[in-house]
């Protein structure tokens, strides 16, 4: 080739050479690119994931462990973050499909719905996700990697974040939070179509304010029987991630626990996934929090060690500093980094774009009329009637409707937390305008605040009740007073209600609207936890809980206002009469807490809900009223619509021990049906009881067989009088033997 371009040779031949020796070595160049293993997706996964590793420094490694992964240019990586959020519809990024908040999903008891609504929040992810990368886009609430579903349990009223999760129940808990993963993450065999993640590992569920720093203790029984439950099922179902909490958990700071991250997840679990810190968890480390160590580089050495892949934050920078000082070898940063790169590349991250079927989702699927379809059919069903004295369901045609309240025009209720932006968000006025036939009057006032009493004393609403043929009132809380440190801008204790009660002013209100006159008030509530509902039951002639209902809300409620739907919605949750009836806030002894333990008689119990007929349940049948241990038994009972209205009725079942040895549950949900049923149909409902649910846990975590009578219940809602003096039909009962 020298001989070409000596000086002998023509000039414009050495131009001509000396081009086709550049792009000859740019061909090259390309094809050697081309040709990595970590980009050739005919490779295995180990090899390649081995390949990139290979070709990073230290710095490069470690910018790629924290959730805002920087690009590296010379290996075509473009940027990632990886904190994406998506509890009930694609969240802060942009317009997307707001479903209800989770614990409005829990309230259908509807697994099948609840894949059907994940399903689509991934299908807008992955065309959202493919928009803005055609733009360049790589910015924070852009990505596939989503930080949830929250599955710690609601075992505490107080609790503001409460609302993020599915309930108190691990069974319900476990069933949704499982659906909700499939439905994320795809049933595509080579990729992903979304990372889900389970969070907050693990015994995390308040106080808020003292998250950093607080030390829950449990015992092994509660951890196994209550705590870690949802967690298993959820690893079971292959969920991507686990993300770990602030708190400490019996003294380990939960992101350096060995406990739970190491002999719990990674080896008794077989969890493969990556960890990921929440979000500035490595700072309590050394910092206003657990202070276990003194310095960063410290912080970032344990978690690594711990198991802990991705840092949501920047603590993980000093890790350069941790191997100069020995605190940890490169090679373990090798070893957390690779489980972290192998979620990128099963979401296909660096394949050519045709390989990858979901890069073919397009924007259509974005706040479709399917998607807002199914939104609204999930608020339908999570709306609980818990009170019903035969005003429900309303004429549409009716002379003069009156609607006020604090929430009934406020768009914040219908979102809860952690929520997407959508342009056509239907607040409970205009779902109610909607509804009605022309000709009828509808008048609205905003009546009084949110947290506080008016100050003006001019009160032009309670007028109105009285010559309104009805009165919606649309009261509650919203998010300004329950909900996560620092997003609940009214609330003095860090989003958490310490207050059971709703605003006493509220109640005034009430008294004021129902005063002088019998026309009917329906109270539409608002929240996402239990609250001392005693007097609005006392009060109103109908009570709806509408949870935070997302962006077909007002339609919904309308929907079931005037009786196009009947009420379907159960109580995931345990509504006490009062917090004197429960254990300290900070206790994390389950013990007198949720259905499951709690004696004293609440004002509405787990699973109960009402409808516009009614059903009658019998013929219980089991295969065998005697089992050998690790046997399944087989559950058969008939659901009748003993009423007028077609209504889907959530057929619940649970077991109760007997004349157990070791203290076990007084109740335990294992099995739920949603049945749709005209008037005077029947069906046969099966359940399996499993061995496992039969099992009791003992004092040292562990799950034991034990010979004895067990109780099966089956009905619509938690047996007992409660259940039935506040409108459930009657449980059928049966007990089964364990030889």
């Amino acid at each position: 080739m020298t001989s070409y371009l000596s000086n002998k040779a023509p000039q414009g031949t050495r131009q001509m050479c000396a081009i086709f020796l550049i792009s000859l070595l740019c061909f090259l160049g390309a094809q050697a690119q081309q040709a990595a293993p970590y980009l050739d997706p005919e490779q295995p996964m180990e090899s390649r994931v081995q390949d990139l590793i290979g070709r990073l420094t230290l710095q490069e490694k470690v910018s790629q462990m924290m959730h805002a992964s920087p690009a590296i240019e010379r290996l075509k990586i473009p940027a990632y973050n990886w904190w994406n959020e998506a509890l009930h519809g694609v969240g802060r990024g942009g317009v997307a499909t707001v479903f209800p908040q989770a614990i409005g999903m829990g309230a259908t008891f509807d697994e099948d719905l609840i894949y059907r609504v994940s399903s689509a929040i991934s299908d807008e992810a992955r065309a959202m996700y493919n928009a803005a990368v055609s733009k360049g886009y790589h910015q924070q609430y852009g990505g596939l990697t989503f930080w949830t579903p929250n599955i710690n349990i609601f075992r505490d009223p107080r609790w503001g974040r409460g609302q993020e999760t599915y309930g108190e129940d691990p069974f319900l808990m476990s069933r949704l939070g499982v659906a909700f993963v499939r439905g994320l993450q795809g049933d595509n065999p080579n990729y992903l179509k979304t990372a889900a993640c389970a969070k907050h590992f693990a015994v995390h569920s308040g106080p808020e304010k003292l998250r950093h720093e607080f030390n829950a203790v449990s015992s092994q029984k509660d951890l196994r029987e209550t705590y870690l439950p949802a967690f298993k099922a959820l690893v079971d179902a292959g969920v991507e991630s686990v993300m770990c909490a602030y708190n400490r958990t019996n003294d380990e700071p939960c992101c350096a626990s060995n406990t739970l991250l190491n002999d719990i997840l990674r080896k008794e679990w077989n969890f493969k996934g990556h960890v990921v810190s929440d979000c500035w968890a490595v700072v309590d480390f050394y910092q206003n929090g657990h202070n276990v160590v003194k310095t960063q580089a410290e912080a970032a050495a344990l978690a690594v060690k711990h198991g802990v892949s991705l840092n949501c934050g920047s603590e993980y920078g000093a890790l350069i500093e941790a191997v100069e000082k020995k605190l940890i070898t490169e090679k373990e940063i090798d070893d957390a980094l690779a489980i972290l790169l192998r979620t990128r590349f099963k979401l296909g991250l660096f394949d050519p774009k045709e390989r990858n079927p979901y890069n073919a989702i397009s924007t259509n699927v974005i706040n479709s009329p399917e998607h807002r379809a199914l939104a609204r059919e999930t608020a339908q069903k999570s709306i609980v009637l818990l009170k019903n004295n035969g005003v429900l369901p309303l004429r549409n045609d009716l002379n003069k409707y009156f609607i006020t309240g604090p929430t009934a025009a406020n768009v914040d209720i219908l979102l809860g937390n952690y929520y997407g932006v959508n342009p056509q968000m239907v607040t409970v006025v205009e779902g109610i305008a909607a509804a009605i036939e022309p000709g009828s009057q509808l008048q609205y006032r905003l009546g009084i605040m949110l947290d506080r009493p008016n100050a003006n004393p001019q009160d032009w609403s309670t007028g109105n009740a009285k010559n309104s043929n009805a009165t919606f009132y649309v009261m509650g809380i919203s998010g300004l007073l329950e909900g996560e440190e620092g997003e609940s801008i009214a609330s003095p204790t860090f989003g958490d209600r310490l207050d059971y009660n709703i605003p006493k002013h509220q109640i005034e209100f009430l008294k004021k609207l129902k005063d002088g006159h019998s026309n009917p008030v329906i109270a539409i509530v608002t929240g996402g936890s239990p609250m001392n509902l005693a007097e609005v039951q006392e009060l109103a002639d109908a009570v709806l809980l509408i949870w935070y209902p997302g962006q077909e809300g007002g339609n919904a409620v309308a929907d079931i206002i005037f009786g196009k739907t009947s009420p379907s919605g159960r109580l995931p949750i345990t509504f006490p009469k009062s917090l004197d009836q429960l254990p300290a806030y900070e206790d994390y002894t389950m013990k007198g807490r949720t259905y499951r333990y709690m004696e004293a008689e609440p004002l509405y119990p787990f699973g109960y809900g009402l409808s516009y007929t009614t059903f009658s349940y019998s013929d219980l049948k089991l295969t065998s009223a005697s089992v050998k241990k690790n046997q399944p038994v087989e559950v058969e009972v008939t659901v009748t619509n003993t009423g007028k209205v077609s209504s889907e009725e959530v057929v619940q079942l649970y077991i109760s021990h007997i004349d157990s040895k070791i203290p076990a549950p007084l109740f335990s949900l294992n099995g739920i049906k949603r049945v749709k049923l005209a008037p005077g149909a029947s069906e046969k409902i099966k359940f399996t009881i499993t061995p496992q649910m039969y099992t009791v846990i003992n004092d040292k975590g562990i799950a034991v067989t034990q010979p004895g009578k067990v109780r099966v219940s089956v009905g619509g809602s938690l047996p007992g009088s409660r259940s039935e003096a506040l409108g459930s039909a009657k449980a059928v009962q049966t007990i089964f033997t364990v030889k």
